[in-house]
């Protein structure tokens, strides 16, 4: 797995701008946001949350009252991730550097805890993964099993990621690969299946944007509040 962690570190800095962010990827985010329903005072455990992109969307579902714990092993990702809060005057984000497959449990729960003052151990009300998980390869599995074990019953689980354009938009699909091939992501690897694996059933929801190149898939944690859908 160090070869694509190493290919991110190196162009962290360029990241946002050459991504693709802008025309294509942040229509995923934006949509897999949208369907967790997330509510003022949450805390959401962002996985491989990279840059940061993700946290203008998550601060504006969560406001002031609630938390982000972003996840991600690239030491020169977070530093840019890190510079994006400071620049913002966000104090209701954490930053851990780890890996998400390796991730240690019990410092995670201690730093939610810590930092809202809630109870069940630092229990989580949510986990997003946005276009990490297929850049995971062979730990992706892992990673996404010890995340799913910090979230509350009746949480919610969401993952954005990317399979080769459909229909019309096939004729993109050599460039989806290219930019796969350069990031280091397995273009076929369907990570949003393991929402529908570990949700209550009937509580999955999936959209697709940008031609089917990217999949959203959310739902809920069996347990305690989990709405019909």
């Amino acid at each position: 797995m160090a070869r694509p962690f190493r290919r991110y570190s190196a162009g962290a800095r360029w990241y946002d701008l050459l991504s693709g962010e802008r025309w294509v990827y942040r229509a995923g985010r934006v949509a897999g946001i949208g369907l967790m329903d997330l509510r003022a005072g949450d805390v959401i455990l962002d996985l491989g949350c990279g840059t940061g992109l993700n946290f203008p969307l998550l601060r504006a579902a969560v406001g002031d009252r609630g938390r982000i714990v972003g996840v991600d092993r690239s030491t020169d990702m977070l530093a840019v991730a890190r510079e994006r809060v400071r620049r913002e005057g966000w104090t209701n984000v954490t930053l851990i550097e780890a890996d998400a497959a390796e991730l240690d449990l019990e410092d995670v729960r201690a730093r939610v805890a810590e930092a809202t003052g809630r109870g069940r151990a630092g229990a989580v009300d949510a986990v997003l993964s946005t276009y990490a998980l297929s850049v995971m390869r062979g730990g992706a599995a892992d990673a996404w099993r010890r995340a799913v074990t910090l979230v509350r019953p009746g949480g919610v689980l969401a993952v954005v990621d990317m399979q080769p354009p459909t229909g019309r938009w096939r004729i993109l699909a050599p460039l989806a690969h290219l930019a796969c091939a350069l990031g280091g992501a397995d273009i076929h690897a369907r990570t949003w299946r393991f929402v529908a694996r570990d949700a209550a059933p009937g509580s999955v929801r999936e959209v697709t944007v940008r031609g089917g190149h990217i999949v959203a898939a959310v739902g809920r944690l069996p347990g305690e509040d989990v709405p019909a859908t």
